[in-house]
């Protein structure tokens, strides 16, 4: 078997890459070597892999789900926006340049068709069946010429297509229509059916609209997949917090955690770790007074941290995290706020705006550096050894406070590069301990959460989510056999 499938949305956030963790997971418990891929991804919630390649987090967590190991092939282009109008490309896990969304589209975007072709090509001589996520819709229509994400690599690489709709949205069944309906017959040829996604209540009341969605497209609906709380794994975009616990604290406190939304936020799924923690409540916040009762304070990376300081001071938050750590009040900087949290910023590289002052927080200097910093360190702190990984240009330069991983503390400011040290669970306890006792709470981590083993339930609930409301004997030949012969092609179709 060397099988294929392209899941494809009705919009963006429709579910399609919980979906294709979800196909994943049941695809592997079958005994399928199976692999993801998604050929071009735009987020700011990125990972490093093994080989120091970076791709995007969605990967990395469908890779999970297949129980393999993350490779640059299977997110050859990562698109990582840095405002408005342009965006970093990241290439087989390498920066190569900044382009605009025209320049993009205009020319560079249909160049790496080959590339993604020749990656998604070497996954299907490794695996049984590579599972493809699409982004957005495929039927954006002014973009159909230069896509390499959905029906592009559907039709070179000759894949059935899948269209989750998510209908706690509304609107389901137009949507699923007119996706079809604005497609060449080409692509239309591809597209085997439907999933419907997030549905609340009765499916017998559902079943009459999917059996008149089949008369007027001629194409079935291959599952109804009901509404879950906590099933989104780590997002492409958007800010929430994931692998949240409702549990009663162990202490008898619990402990507040206020993260600050600081523009081009990237892997905020760095909390994820902490919202895992019986009794740790964690929010997003834009505002100096919701800092005031915060046991513990939050800034995350971001990929303009210039941008991010300035947002800082415009909100008055700058001068609450001065108050904040002159009053001994935990506060932690990672990666970009880390770099806020120093004395001051050489950047002749992300904002071109050179010496630009940060908080003098911690006796850091930090100079941007053309070549990204990739790596996947191991460390110890607190007397627990810690994993994480560096996502960076900018270089930073310790000169004092206590050594604190690849960073420093200054009482009770902390400031580090490394992402995801939270999920180590040792190291997660004791650090919370810390807090807690600095912030005077009567809180205690509890003995037995294990972050990886909360994710591997969450994947093994989406492989239920399939296995109990997709047929998935008819997933199984679509996947093997591809899309089914004679689909009728529903007008207009594309324009021309």
């Amino acid at each position: 078997m060397s099988g294929g499938l392209l899941v494809a949305g009705t919009t963006s956030d429709a579910g399609k890459s919980v979906v294709t963790a979800g196909i994943c997971r049941w695809l592997v418990r079958q005994g399928v070597e199976v692999a993801p891929f998604k050929a071009q991804n735009m987020s700011l919630n990125s990972f490093v892999t093994r080989e120091g390649a970076e791709i995007g987090r969605a990967q990395a967590m469908q890779a999970q789900a297949c129980r393999v190991e993350a490779t640059a092939l299977m997110n050859p282009v990562l698109l990582k926006p840095g405002g408005e109008q342009s965006s970093q490309v990241v290439l087989l896990g390498r920066p190569v340049g900044e382009l605009s969304a025209r320049g993009y589209h205009g020319g560079r975007q249909q160049k790496l068709l080959g590339t993604v072709l020749d990656c998604l090509a070497e996954l299907r001589g490794t695996y049984d069946a590579v599972i493809c996520e699409g982004a957005g819709s495929p039927a954006e229509i002014n973009l159909r010429r230069t896509d390499i994400v959905n029906m592009g690599i559907a039709r070179n690489a000759g894949l059935p297509v899948l269209v989750v709709g998510d209908i706690d949205r509304g609107g389901v069944f137009a949507s699923f229509f007119g996706t079809v309906a604005l497609l060449s017959p080409e692509d239309q040829a591809l597209v085997a059916g439907f999933l419907v996604n997030k549905f609340r209540g009765d499916v017998s009341l559902l079943e009459p609209g999917l059996d008149m969605l089949h008369g007027l497209t001629g194409r079935r609906t291959y599952g109804v997949l009901p509404f879950r709380h906590g099933l989104g794994i780590d997002e492409e975009d958007g800010m929430g917090v994931r692998n949240s616990r409702a549990s009663a604290p162990v202490g008898e406190d619990v402990l507040r955690v206020a993260v600050c939304a600081i523009p081009l936020m990237s892997n905020f799924t760095d909390v994820d770790a902490l919202a895992a923690e019986p009794g740790v409540v964690v929010r997003f916040v834009d505002r100096p007074e919701e800092l005031a009762d915060a046991d513990l304070v939050v800034v995350p990376g971001t990929r303009g941290t210039v941008r991010a300081l300035e947002w800082l001071h415009e909100r008055g938050l700058t001068d609450a995290l001065r108050r904040r750590a002159a009053e001994g009040r935990p506060l932690l900087g990672v990666c970009g706020g880390f770099q806020i949290l120093g004395e001051h910023i050489e950047d002749e590289v992300e904002s071109r705006r050179g010496h630009v002052d940060g908080l003098g927080l911690l006796p850091v200097r930090v100079r941007f550096a053309r070549e990204k910093t990739l790596t996947r360190p191991v460390g110890k702190a607190l007397g627990e050894t810690v994993e994480g990984y560096e996502i960076h240009h900018g270089v930073a330069d310790v000169q004092g406070g206590e050594p604190f991983l690849d960073g420093c503390r200054v009482g009770q400011t902390w400031g580090t590069h490394w992402h995801g040290s939270l999920e180590s669970d040792g190291f997660r306890r004791a650090f919370l301990r810390e807090v807690a006792a600095a912030a005077g709470r009567r809180f205690v981590p509890a003995p037995d959460t294990s972050f990886a083993a909360l994710r591997e339930e969450q994947l093994d609930r989406l492989g239920d989510l399939i296995e109990q409301h997709a047929d998935t004997d008819a997933l199984w030949r679509l996947i093997e056999s591809g899309a089914p012969q004679g689909l009728p092609f529903i007008p207009p179709g594309a324009p021309a």
